[in-house]
């Protein structure tokens, strides 16, 4: 019964975590262009000489709804969006799996959640999640101004699904914003995402 036990829960990490590129920290981020749920085209390469952050998002997690729910992710959003930095939520679950999104039901979800954030981006097929190597909702990118991936991983430091958590915890994103605000330089770094498997 173990054996089986161990079985099914190695069959489902390896259907949960496909294989995927991702890229290391300091180089050039991938481009890419993805729908937004205007329907409109939105390409990285455009916002070359802006300040980008990048979040994966799928809305039944409970990861994401301990940082929606709490206010604590709209938060950020606002004081990067004040602060001229281009932020887009990224949703990459296929069509037929949780968290899945068109340009009807993202347009809802975006008011739902008062998101401030540019928009919401669909990646259905999985393509730019996978290039980024997205592993969790949520999983956060920071690129600079000359298109270079500075972060890439959690929000912060407590991996749980416990909004009460959020005052105790490090968060990795508003340092990030405080430098910028102040005009430091910023060293690439990353941490270990934490959250659901993105939904390929």
């Amino acid at each position: 019964m173990k054996f089986i036990i161990i079985t099914l829960l190695t069959t489902l990490f390896t259907f949960s975590t496909p294989a995927q590129e991702g890229v290391e920290t300091g180089s050039m981020a991938p481009d890419f262009v993805l729908k937004g749920m205007d329907g409109k085209e939105y390409k990285l390469s455009d916002y070359k000489g802006k300040e980008v952050i990048l979040e994966w998002y799928n809305y039944h997690c409970p990861f994401v709804r301990k940082h929606y729910e709490s206010n604590n992710m709209q938060q950020i959003q606002k004081q990067a969006k004040d602060q001229g930095v281009v932020w887009f939520v990224v949703n990459s679950s296929a069509q037929g799996k949780q968290g899945h999104l068109n340009e009807s039901s993202a347009k809802e979800t975006f008011a739902k959640e008062k998101m401030q954030a540019v928009t919401l981006l669909l990646d259905p097929n999985g393509i730019v999640g996978k290039s980024y190597a997205a592993k969790t909702t949520p999983h956060l990118y920071y690129i600079n101004k000359e298109g270079k991936l500075l972060y890439q991983g959690a929000i912060d430091s407590n991996p749980s699904t416990d909004a009460a958590d959020i005052p105790s915890s490090k968060n990795y994103v508003t340092p990030i914003l405080a430098s910028l605000a102040k005009g430091e330089k910023i060293a690439g770094s990353s941490t270990k995402p934490y959250g659901c498997s993105v939904k390929y």
